[in-house]
């Protein structure tokens, strides 16, 4: 097989690009730790948010936030050349871009709007016609909400079907809008009571629908545009016992498709599935160890990979052709990751992602033909990843006999024993997980010193069923006791002096680190919350905003648990006034997932305690970094404090 040419011509400003040779670099042992890498080169995120190669592989639309502003950049796919950009107002955001043929964007733009006098997010999709730089709206009526999810585009970009939803409080039909200018639209299906989400087949006719009602998965289904949707009764009499049900496709003008759907014992897989008998036909694929969470198709609708997660992203291949291209990849980029992010649908020209957990990686336009790889940008331009570490994956027992996988980074260079240890849970709490993938934070508290410690305690997504369900009506308990349980095995394993054993976190994360040294002052030293929750009934309570009845129901159960339960026993804010170890309290003013509040209630509440927080507020804002140099302050201000509050070993 021919070897890749890896000829590098620089597709943005110089600066911007490294020698692609530099992938190659192998890492030396060091018998000393690296140099101090600055905060300003781990703040520097990347971006990008989004790639879309246009069907002809003429141009890449790329999404992007610059100063919390979002773009879409229109580049040459040949040459990496910018060519147009097109922004949205500040207090907007680009949900996602599609092409529309080849000559024009479909896009999603949303902000916030008013509910009942309660904010709400609300939504329009655009179309952008490149040739001449006009645009205008897929018209809905002003009293909309959400204007519209994709259900459908047709191949050429001369229409789309789109689900609307009428009001916070009515279910979504589907329109056909022509994409032009003053185009035609048409109802083609009306609302359905319990049906959130509708399903077309390749032609382009709307085939199913489902939603969850009465904690039922309702699934309608017809075979045709004439005949009427019929509730398929299997699916409905064995919804209670499977939580996860996904389509894939439908294929047109047969009442088969694939579904991603668990199986007997809980696991996520690929079935062909019977939309009119309610069944599934034939198992494609199942891991016996991890959920199945994409399915790829190729352009015949026949599977091309499925994707799961062990402790990295993992692909499956059921097309040779490809398994023989990504190997071939991996093998030109040396790197332990790669994605093919978008292509032409000739697939002569490809967006190519390669990088792993010690490596924020680079993007490429690949040409098979020409055998070429073309760098387009680096995530991280200034940071050197020679000087960074990799994690590794690591289980410990918690205490009730559940097994729990965790991720260690080791700082290089000192002895991997009597550590500081930073232990740092995942937000979410549910359904998310921490894998082996680059991290910012990560990396920047390994380089001064410490070992961190990421566990996926129970709740985390990607383990299964019962894992999943382990962890519901645990916040704040069992959540937080394989949180404890972590320290205990790196301390029992010789990696952490137990002395110094900190929680630093975002989001929920946040809230876990907060708590940690509320519930348990005798075991951790110190704690660093980034927009944490720390009162969980005022937090359910905004949430209901934002959510339907049953939503915001189902999402109260999932933390409460027992109906008995008062969740001030494990919200930080009511026992706030005991705090007796330090805190680095830290919340953006502009935060719409945990509002700002949150902070303040807790910093109130602490007045009167033994230890004030130390504190950090971002103006403008939001629950992650929309500026480097807020990132950067976050990092400036997690530095300074546990260099004063838990300081690793001095570098020899």
């Amino acid at each position: 097989m021919a070897t890749l040419l890896l000829a590098v011509q620089p597709a943005l400003a110089q600066d911007q690009v490294a020698d692609v040779a530099q992938t190659a670099v192998t890492k030396a042992d060091r018998a000393s730790p690296p140099p101090r890498i600055a905060t300003e080169d781990f703040a520097g995120r990347s971006a990008f948010r989004d790639f879309v190669m246009s069907p002809d592989g003429a141009h890449l639309a790329v999404v992007r936030k610059i100063e919390g502003t979002s773009e879409i950049l229109l580049l040459d796919a040949a040459s990496g050349e910018a060519t147009k950009r097109y922004t949205v107002a500040k207090t907007e955001h680009i949900d996602w871009v599609r092409w529309a043929g080849n000559d024009k964007l479909l896009m999603s733009i949303s902000g916030t709007g008013s509910f009942l006098g309660l904010p709400i997010r609300i939504n329009r999709l655009y179309i952008r016609q490149i040739t001449d730089d006009s645009w205008f709206a897929l018209e809905v009526d002003d009293k909309v909400l959400w204007g519209g999810d994709l259900v459908h585009l047709a191949e050429d970009g001369s229409y789309a079907l789109i689900s609307v939803q009428g009001s916070l409080r009515r279910y979504p039909a589907v329109y056909r809008y022509e994409l032009a200018p003053e185009g035609e639209i048409e109802r083609i299906v009306k609302p359905k009571t319990g049906v959130w989400n509708w399903h077309a087949d390749d032609d382009g006719i709307v085939r199913l629908g489902m939603g969850w009602r009465n904690k039922r998965l309702r699934v309608y289904y017809r075979p045709d545009a004439e005949s009427k949707f019929d509730l398929v009764g299997k699916i409905k009499a064995n919804d209670e016992e499977s939580r996860y049900w996904s389509v894939v496709q439908i294929v047109s003008g047969s009442d088969r498709g694939y579904v991603l759907e668990e199986g007997e014992d809980g696991r996520v897989g690929v079935r062909l599935f019977d939309y009119a008998a309610g069944e599934p036909v034939d198992t494609y694929y199942e891991n016996p160890d991890w959920d199945v969470e994409e399915l790829w198709l190729q352009p015949d609708g026949t599977p091309l990979a499925a994707l799961y997660t062990d402790d990295r992203d993992q692909i499956v291949w059921f097309d040779d052709e490809n398994e023989q291209l990504y190997k071939r990849l991996k093998n030109a980029l040396k790197m332990e990751e790669v994605r093919v992010l978008s292509r032409s649908r000739d697939n002569k020209r490809m967006l190519i992602w390669g990088g792993s957990e010690s490596d924020p990686g680079a993007l490429y336009i690949f040409s098979p033909d020409e055998q070429k790889l073309d760098l387009l940008a680096n995530y991280r331009p200034e940071l050197d990843f020679r000087l960074l570490v990799k994690a590794k994956p690591v289980r410990y027992t918690a205490r009730d006999g559940l097994e729990i996988r965790a991720y260690l980074t080791l700082p290089e260079g000192r002895s991997p024993t009597g550590l500081p240890l930073i232990i740092m849970p995942h937000g979410g709490p549910f359904g998310v997980r921490d894998k082996l993938q680059y991290h910012d934070e990560v990396q920047l508290l390994a380089n001064r010193g410490y070992a961190v410690l990421q566990p996926n305690y129970r709740g985390s997504g990607g383990y299964g069923d019962a894992f999943y369900e382990a962890g519901e009506g645990q916040v704040g308990r069992g959540m937080q006791d394989d949180l404890d349980d972590a320290m205990d095995w790196a301390v029992a394993e010789g990696i952490a002096d137990p002395s110094r054993v900190c929680v630093v976190g975002a989001s929920y994360g946040g809230y876990a680190a907060l708590w940690a040294v509320l519930r348990n002052p005798e075991r951790y030293r110190c704690a660093a919350s980034w927009a944490g929750v720390t009162d969980w009934d005022e937090i359910l309570k905004y949430d209901r905003r934002f959510l339907t009845r049953k939503a915001s129901r189902d999402w109260r159960q999932k933390v409460e648990g027992d109906e008995d339960f008062d969740l001030d026993q494990v919200s930080p804010v009511h026992r706030a006034a005991e705090l007796s170890r330090p805190v680095l309290l830290a919340h953006g003013t502009a935060d719409r997932n945990v509002p700002f509040s949150q902070y303040e209630a807790f910093e109130k509440a602490t007045r009167g305690a033994a230890i004030r927080p130390e504190t950090l507020v971002l103006k403008g804002e939001g629950h992650g970094f929309s500026k480097p140099e807020n990132e950067k302050a976050w990092y400036d201000a997690l530095e300074k404090f546990l260099a004063e509050h838990n300081p690793a070993d001095p570098a020899s």
